[in-house]
């Protein structure tokens, strides 16, 4: 394989992963702010209900749930063990990613890490107590995600008035038609097969049978939401379009999602051109595991992209992704960091313990 063959490849995938990841993060916006934030002010009191919830909500693919979380654990609404389940149970956005590459595996493993989250947070809670650990708690508030803006919009469109009418004038503005050609873009190319592609070393579906999650599936299913987001896209208000979609998603995401996405699939047709990585892998599976539970401290959205397509390649085994898995949270923690360095750590702490007794148990069990 030359050159020009390895960066089209590297080309096609990355536009194919990151288009589906941000038509999931734009529906996952829009359902957030369309239900209000309700969905993430309502707690039950109990302990265990927190720990549920926070955990569900990381559970919830990019970084929405987890800066939902960190905000009610700033606010006191939930607790230490709550908020480190949600870090357990998040994947950030390479949970969309891993839902585009291999969607069966990637629903067992985030159920796998799920229940490893809400068990820690039991612990923590429940059991920290008895042995002396006195609950870690903020008195520091933080301002909840949803605007201001989005909820006089809200009331407005449900009275019905002339003043909210104003408020929800639709311009057809640069970016709204951005974002209008973008989707419709990426739409032509899902149904016109422009980014189909071959996943090297994974395992293809069993012949004669219905593969709900095969890719061409998932194409159909992803080319669906984009009709949607593209009706969003044009009759949307201004600020959701101008803050939520644009500001949030386009400017902030894109641009390192496809950039790690790339540079990742490049310097990965390169190794695997000069270098027998599965040999050298299958050697150093202890390592890996130790490497990827460190890189999981990263409190960012790109780096843990590596283990997640040497999954995907099936360089690596289970054992390596669910380290990296668990310790890594994408940027849900960045909000954390900036409230607490002492609570920062203190759970980056208790994830990478929890790494790595996972890990190396799976790889001992496997």
């Amino acid at each position: 394989m030359d050159i020009a063959d390895i960066l089209l490849d590297a080309l096609r995938a990355a536009v194919l992963i990151t288009g589906m990841v941000v038509m999931m993060m734009l529906m996952i916006e829009s359902l957030n702010i369309s239900s209000g934030g309700r969905f993430f002010t309502r707690l039950r009191g109990s302990k265990f209900g927190q720990i549920v919830v926070s955990a569900l909500l990381g559970w919830i693919p990019g970084c929405m749930g987890g800066f939902a979380s960190v905000s009610l654990f700033s606010h006191g609404m939930i607790s230490f063990g709550a908020l480190v389940a949600m870090l357990i149970a998040t994947s950030g956005d390479e949970a969309f990613v891993m839902l585009t590459l291999f969607p069966g595996k990637a629903l067992w493993i985030s159920a796998l890490i799920l229940v490893i989250g809400i068990v820690t947070g039991v612990l923590i809670d429940y059991v920290g107590p008895k042995l002396g650990l006195k609950p870690y708690t903020l008195k520091s508030c933080d301002e909840l995600n949803l605007h201001e803006e989005d909820i006089h919009e809200k009331h407005e469109h449900g009275t019905s008035k002339k003043a909210g009418e104003k408020k929800q004038r639709h311009f057809f503005t640069w970016k709204r038609a951005i974002l209008f050609l973008g989707i419709g873009l990426y739409i032509y190319a899902l149904a016109s097969g422009m980014l189909e592609h071959e996943h090297e070393g994974m395992e293809e579906p069993e012949h004669g049978g219905f593969n709900l999650l095969s890719e061409d599936w998932m194409n159909m299913v992803f080319a669906a939401i984009s009709v949607i987001m593209l009706g969003v896209a044009a009759f949307g208000s201004d600020h959701f379009v101008e803050e939520h979609l644009w500001h949030h998603i386009i400017v902030r995401h894109v641009p390192k999602i496809f950039a790690w996405t790339f540079g990742v699939l490049i310097a990965l047709g390169f190794i695997t051109e000069l270098v027998d990585v599965s040999t050298w892998i299958s050697a150093n599976i202890p390592l890996m595991i130790l490497l990827a539970t460190l890189i999981g401290i990263i409190p960012e959205s790109g780096p843990h992209l590596i283990f997640v397509t040497l999954f995907a390649a099936g360089v690596v085994p289970a054992p390596v992704l669910l380290a990296s898995c668990i310790s890594q949270d994408g940027h849900a923690s960045l909000p954390l960091l900036a409230e607490s360095k002492k609570a920062f750590l203190r759970a980056k702490v208790i994830n990478c313990i929890v790494a790595l007794i996972v890990g190396f148990a799976a790889y001992a069990i496997f």
